[in-house]
């Protein structure tokens, strides 16, 4: 389903379980033992199966009762967290990206939530982590309604006064989880990879999902134009045919930084455009 389609719902809930649906039913089987993958088959119905596990939807494909076999539920701890700061409020052809990323994390808290998962919601905004959503009872509803009216706005980091790097100081326990960041990773000097340094471990598989545009990637701009930085709200008037291969190279050379960068044990960097079809960018996820 088109991400533009999703976002016309007006309903994350709903499109966070259209998403899931939709990948769940393109993977026969999966090898990773994260979320949602708990899936691995299907088999007939036999006696003494509980009745919940008989996958309706098929019944109504193939008049036939078949049953998920599913490894042991993991019981992990997930947390999500969602970048906050201006530039995600950055969009194309209808599509922002603070909207792309809240149905992607709507759609692995789904994921999570079948799986029976700790689930927990983190925002970062203005270099403060904001602990949005603790794990506990109906954390999956939570979570999705706070989604939901979450905004973004200001700088990644202040801009005056206390300028040092953010820090997780609640994620410093030696704990078994995953954590999983959506953002565009646009910093001014290192601050992400600071903080991403400054979290990974043996016990903490990271997994960041780097929301871009493809103007962004591929700049194919062409007249003048008046760009504008959504974290200062400072503005630039530039022709942009006359910075079109500068700005191709830095980008090309900014990701080939991060890649470089993020070679990190346990660090994961997967980069989805607005264009992309959010469940093929959870398939990426799932399968690889």
């Amino acid at each position: 389903m088109l991400t533009s389609e999703l976002i016309k719902l007006n309903n994350l809930q709903l499109a966070g379980r259209l998403v899931s649906d939709e990948l769940l039913l393109g993977i026969q089987t999966s090898r990773r033992s994260g979320i949602g993958t708990e899936f691995e088959q299907f088999r007939h119905y036999a006696p003494g199966d509980d009745p919940k596990r008989i996958d309706w939807k098929l019944f109504a494909k193939t008049d036939q009762y078949l049953v998920r076999e599913s490894a042991t539920e993991s019981n992990q701890t997930v947390r999500l967290l969602l970048d906050l700061s201006g530039s995600m409020n950055y969009a194309e052809s209808g599509i922002s990206r603070l909207g792309y990323a809240k149905i992607l994390l709507a759609s692995l808290a789904y994921l999570s939530n079948r799986q029976g998962d700790q689930l927990s919601l983190y925002g970062l905004k203005q270099g403060v982590l904001q602990a949005l959503v603790p794990a506990g009872k109906q954390a999956f509803q939570k979570l999705v309604a706070t989604l939901e009216t979450a905004q973004a706005s200001g700088p990644w980091r202040p801009t005056t006064g206390d300028r040092s790097q953010a820090t997780f100081p609640e994620f410093s326990r030696k704990q078994s989880e995953l954590l999983i960041l959506a953002s565009d990773f646009l910093q001014i000097d290192d601050e992400w990879l600071s903080l991403i340094r400054s979290v990974a471990g043996p016990r903490r598989e990271i997994v960041i999902f780097q929301i871009l545009g493809d103007q962004e990637l591929d700049f194919n701009l062409q007249g003048f134009y008046r760009f504008q930085d959504l974290e200062t709200g400072q503005e630039v008037e530039l022709q942009a045919d006359a910075v079109q291969d500068t700005i191709r190279q830095r980008a090309a050379a900014y990701m080939t930084y991060l890649e470089e960068n993020l070679r990190i044990p346990h660090v994961r960097l997967i980069r989805a455009r607005l264009s992309e079809p959010i469940a093929l960018v959870l398939k990426q996820f799932l399968l690889s």
